[in-house]
């Protein structure tokens, strides 16, 4: 598929073609959900206390990247996007719990903030989103490249899909190899970002060979690659001048979205939800790291909530009875098992069972993998 109709259908990013072996593994980002981590990376939202009229405002203040509309291969994509308006603004209004604080991020970490359109390219700003070929989250890293750059994998979590610790990695992966390959040359980096330092740097010996300059414009790489510089610029100049490519990009204010809040052990999406006072399905989106509808079974875990629901959930959790306190379990249906007797087993209701794998009737099959609300005390008596 040409990278035109490729834009028109998927999300495509390839954070993995990274030397592996050139980079240094990011020891203390690995859990970017984690408590001591945090306190520097989440201390940038200090940023807030001056604010722009709207999130958009703030990130066009941040374009600092030429965006070279003359050149034919950013032309054609800023026709692409005055042809498909529609298409922004669709991401665009993905994009809108995440935008704002991503460009945060940038700023604290002295970045464009033209970077912060790469996941309308890479996943359509949606932290969910996989590629067949092993690429996960907003910013579609690699399962070798998130471990290099500290993102955990396990049964309970994929740090790639975490918008807070999947955004502090690409940050630091981008700036770490446009200043360790390329002199501090952001083109190449976010080159290297897609293609993988090895291909680049391949392409700016041969470039030398022949001659030529061996910025990125000169260089040739695989049509992927060619493409996405162009369409990164273009696209921030569509988000500069939507008016100009007749976008209507969807109200984001400059304010918090969602803080991050420290749950003193692991609870189920479910009951910190109720805990909350907010819709279940909220807090899984703001919550895409984690693989089971619960946070990680540590007595550090976190979770994302609406900023508006923090105190409510702190105070709700302070009188919480640790009996009450539920764990989810990973189960199994064996021969004869019935949906009463695997909640009566682990002190659950078949309600929350229901709830938690999305059954509407009470047909289970052997085999089939359920995540079984428990309460601590069930829990510990297994």
């Amino acid at each position: 598929m040409n990278s035109r109709s490729k834009c028109c259908h998927v999300f495509v990013g390839i954070a993995g073609g990274l030397l592996l072996s050139a980079l240094p593994v990011a020891a203390t980002a690995a859990d970017a959900v984690g408590s001591a981590p945090q306190r520097t990376f989440w201390s940038s939202l200090a940023l807030q206390e001056q604010h722009a009229p709207d999130a958009w405002t703030r990130l066009r203040q941040g374009l600092r990247l030429s965006h070279e509309t003359d050149n034919p291969r950013v032309a054609k994509w800023l026709e692409w996007y005055r042809e498909h308006p529609r298409h922004v603004e669709r991401v665009a209004a993905q994009a809108k719990p995440w935008l704002r604080w991503v460009t945060l991020q940038l700023e604290s970490h002295h970045l464009p903030s033209e970077i912060a359109l790469l996941p309308f390219i890479e996943s359509g700003y949606d932290p969910t989103a996989t590629n067949p070929g092993g690429a996960a989250g907003l910013w579609q890293f690699m399962p070798g490249t998130g471990d290099a750059m500290g993102l955990s994998r396990t049964a309970w979590y994929d740090g790639r899909h975490d918008v807070v610790a999947a955004t502090k990695a690409a940050m630091d992966y981008i700036r770490q190899q446009a200043d360790r390959w390329y002199d501090g040359d952001l083109l190449l980096g976010l080159a290297a970002y897609n293609a993988g330092a090895g291909t680049v740097n391949a392409a700016r010996n041969a470039a030398a060979n022949r001659g030529d300059p061996i910025d990125y414009w000169h260089l040739r790489l695989p049509a992927e690659t060619m493409a996405y510089i162009p369409r990164l610029l273009a696209l921030s100049e569509v988000i500069a001048k939507p008016e100009q490519y007749g976008v209507v990009l969807p109200s984001i204010p400059d304010k918090t979205q969602f803080a991050q809040v420290a749950t003193d052990g692991p609870l189920t999406l479910s009951l910190a939800a109720n805990l909350a006072g907010v819709d279940p399905q909220t807090l899984r989106k703001l919550n895409p790291g984690f693989k089971r509808a619960s946070t990680r079974p540590r007595d550090d875990a976190t979770i994302l909530l609406p900023v508006a629901a923090k105190q409510r959930f702190l105070a709700n959790l302070a009188t919480l009875p640790a009996t009450e306190r539920t764990v989810l379990n990973r189960y199994v249906v064996r021969k004869g098992d019935t949906l009463s007797a695997i909640a009566a087993r682990f002190g659950a209701s078949v309600g929350e069972i229901r709830r938690e794998n999305g059954i509407h009737g009470s047909k289970i099959r052997i085999g089939q993998t359920l995540a079984v609300p428990a309460t601590a005390q069930a829990q510990n008596a297994q």
